[in-house]
């Protein structure tokens, strides 16, 4: 091993392309823009109903003919350099990671690669765009599929095309190489992706740490009742329903990040909901017979057993995502039955009711993916990496490529990060309830049909609820997109205050105030459109943690002294296990 006085050692340089190579790789990428053109044009021809297009035909020949011009002009500057590049990509960031590298902008080779690609990547997009006779849907699900496919071609994932592995590879003699095919298999063997150190962290030593007992426990979920830190508390407690498509632990990361831990020491008494991943063991529950119906009703079971607990009228909810488009059904649940009251406030982490508009995962509900879901699902339950490498595809490039370029092609060790580490930590999804959820929300959009979807029986109504609800999106989020999660204000009556946070479905949500990161917007002006809020609003720099802590606090300011059932396990219900529980270990 040389020591630092070594001089470090030069990679040899690369050789120029040949002319076959250039011939070569401009056939290749005129070959798959031809391919891209014809696909779309026989997708456009079969659609029923839609009549023959001539202009089509022209416009894509136009599009390939631009593609064919731009190709040409790369090839004729790499054997004339002096005549300069001809113009930069569209799809050319500055803050393109896969792109950073000096090599890629330096090395004449691989900036003609680097180009080409992005040249390529513009072409194919823009074909999508150029085809005529698609409707918008169609449109965007082949938009979707043509990034995806972008997004998988790139040389950064290839090691012959990426001048950051071929140096490494060079530099320690292969074994990064080695190290990086170690990790693949690894995966294969997993049959999942790693985004993270998986042995940096564990539920119950660094994550999951907030303390308090597990006080009721149902087939489905457990209760979670945190520990007071304060010497009083607000009288009306807050339960949280977490989605059940991750573990709990979102909101009791790390002590510095977890949401739980923070509410706490405001003075809330805090109950966590920890549900069960479906399949883990379980005589008393039939995991293929789990329906939407059970989700809500064990919402209101959680609600009831809490209010029974410290003698309340009323609990403060929170549902994230999944969980509180549940919460939404809950509370049209208890309006139709007169019950409504039971619940003081709900506030809504990125979650939707009306689905028109929910982004990328609509591409993933068309019969062949529902018929699918239902093949991978024999035994009653979805596993889980099936829905992890879903939410991985909405974002390849960042979640999927990325990794296989650092930790597969450059052998790089997995750096520790909690938020991937929870990502990673898949819970298995009942089959009839997730179908349910695809077809009905997803596909048909029945939550917002007043009596369209009922529970138990009863009709749902969104506009009978007139609970007062606190919504937060995220600017950026992908899964729940802030235009869809706006909707909400369309749907309840009852007082409602609406947020817009930086970042998206996890990072903008997990913002504690001592980060200092991000911020969010906030207006007091009635809006009818998201793009009206966002006019009249005004931006506050960090979390808005605070601002809904102080929203709480005026629905119920009245407090009350610690003893006997407000603290876990003191009341009726005994301590059955100390906290996190043993549904969220499960697997």
């Amino acid at each position: 091993m040389a020591d630092d006085t070594d001089a470090p050692r030069q990679s040899p340089p690369n050789p120029p392309p040949s002319l076959a190579d250039l011939q070569h790789w401009t056939w290749v990428m005129g070959r798959a823009q031809q391919m891209m053109m014809e696909a779309g044009l026989e997708w456009a021809k079969a659609m029923p109903d839609t009549p023959p297009e001539p202009a089509a035909g022209a416009t894509a020949l136009s599009k390939a003919g631009d593609f064919w011009s731009a190709g040409m002009r790369l090839w004729q500057q790499m054997l004339d350099p002096e005549q300069g590049w001809p113009g930069t990509p569209a799809s050319a960031t500055a803050d393109d990671k896969r792109f950073r590298a000096d090599a890629w902008h330096d090395n004449p080779y691989f900036d003609w690669v680097r180009r080409s690609y992005l040249a390529l990547s513009d072409h194919m997009l823009a074909g999508v765009d150029a085809l005529e006779g698609v409707d918008p849907a169609q449109r965007e699900r082949l938009r979707f599929a043509t990034r995806a496919v972008v997004d998988a071609i790139s040389p950064a994932n290839f090691p012959g095309t990426n001048p950051e592995v071929i140096q490494r590879a060079v530099e320690t003699g292969g074994e990064s190489l080695l190290k990086g095919l170690a990790n693949m298999l690894a995966d294969l063997g997993r049959g999942q992706l790693t985004h993270g150190d998986r042995t940096a962290f564990e539920v119950g030593r660094n994550l999951a740490t907030t303390p308090g007992k597990v006080v009721y426990r149902t087939p489905l979920f457990e209760l979670i009742h945190y520990a007071p830190t304060t010497e009083r508390v607000l009288d009306v407690p807050l339960v949280i329903f977490p989605p059940w498509i991750n573990r709990f632990y979102i909101l009791d990361l790390t002590p510095e990040k977890s949401f739980v831990r923070w509410a706490v020491e405001q003075g809330v008494s805090v109950f966590m909901v920890s549900w069960k991943s479906a399949g883990a063991d379980s005589e008393e529950l039939g995991w293929g017979e789990v329906s939407w119906d059970d989700y809500v009703l064990a919402q209101v079971e959680a609600v009831d057993t809490i209010r029974n607990l410290l003698g309340v009228p009323a609990v403060h909810a929170i549902g994230y995502c999944v969980a509180g488009t549940t919460l939404a059904a809950t509370l049209a649940w208890l309006a139709a039955r007169g019950e409504g009251g039971k619940i003081a406030s709900a506030t809504f982490f990125t979650a939707q009711v009306d689905f028109s508009g929910a982004g990328d995962l609509k591409h993933f509900v068309d019969d062949e993916q529902l018929a699918l879901i239902g093949a991978l699902s024999p035994e009653g339950f979805l596993d889980g990496r099936y829905m992890a490498a879903t939410f991985n595809l909405l974002r390849g490039r960042d979640l999927i490529w990325n990794y296989v370029t650092n930790n597969y092609l450059l052998g790089k060790d997995y750096a520790p990060f909690d938020l991937l580490h929870w990502n990673g930590d898949t819970t298995n999804l009942p089959a009839r309830w997730h179908l349910g959820y695809l077809t009905d929300l997803y596909r048909d959009n029945l939550l917002v049909k007043p009596g369209a979807m009922s529970v138990a029986g009863t009709p749902l109504d969104l506009t009978r609820v007139d609970t007062p609800a606190y919504v937060q999106a995220g600017r950026e989020d992908h899964i729940a997109p802030p235009e869809s999660v706006w909707r909400i204000t369309e749907s309840f009556r009852g007082p409602l205050r609406f947020v817009l946070a930086g970042s998206g479905h996890i990072a903008g949500v997990v913002n504690p105030p001592a980060a200092g990161k991000y911020g969010y917007w906030t207006s007091d002006t009635p809006a009818e459109t998201l793009d009206a809020f966002v006019a009249s609003a005004r931006e506050v720099r960090g979390s808005w943690w605070p601002d809904w802590m102080a929203w709480l606090r005026a629905r119920s300011p009245g407090e009350t002294d610690v003893s006997g059932a407000r603290i876990p396990g003191g009341g009726t219900l005994p301590a059955l296990e100390d906290a996190p529980g043993s549904y969220v270990r499960m697997r």
